[in-house]
């Protein structure tokens, strides 16, 4: 269904500190990194789609997060879940929503909230019922 995921960000050393180790936690594998750019992408697996993006916006303007967008990552098990909300608060990440069950989603929805070092909230998404 998408093609890929742009998220803008200010500092872009910074984003990518905060992003390197959460994608590592979440299994994504890098697939370019082009800081005179300045943006890098992380590939799905079987891959090349969906891609995840971080970057300047293309017309040099300031990123600007709103209320209400969000990107989620899925998660293969509820302590990735849990791994990825630490990674991402041990690297400038601000909590939204501690890793817990949101049975008002599904049964099984375990999830966590976050936003980036700029604002971006973010998610990371466990639908399994417990091993």
């Amino acid at each position: 269904m998408f093609s890929h995921v742009f998220v803008g960000v200010i500092d872009f050393d910074r984003a990518l500190a905060f992003y390197r180790p959460l994608m590592a936690v979440l299994g994504v594998q890098e697939r370019f990194c082009e800081r005179d750019r300045p943006w890098a992408g992380w590939q799905s697996e079987p891959g090349p789609r969906p891609l995840f993006l971080i970057g300047r916006p293309y017309d040099g303007q300031a990123p600007h997060p709103g209320n209400g967008p969000m990107t989620a990552f899925l998660a293969v098990s509820r302590a990735v879940v849990e791994e990825a909300h630490r990674t991402a608060l041990a690297h400038g990440g601000r909590c939204e929503g501690a890793p817990g069950l949101r049975p008002e989603y599904h049964a099984h929805y375990y999830g966590a909230y976050f936003r980036d070092p700029d604002g971006n909230k973010l998610c990371v998404a466990c639908h399994a019922p417990p091993a």
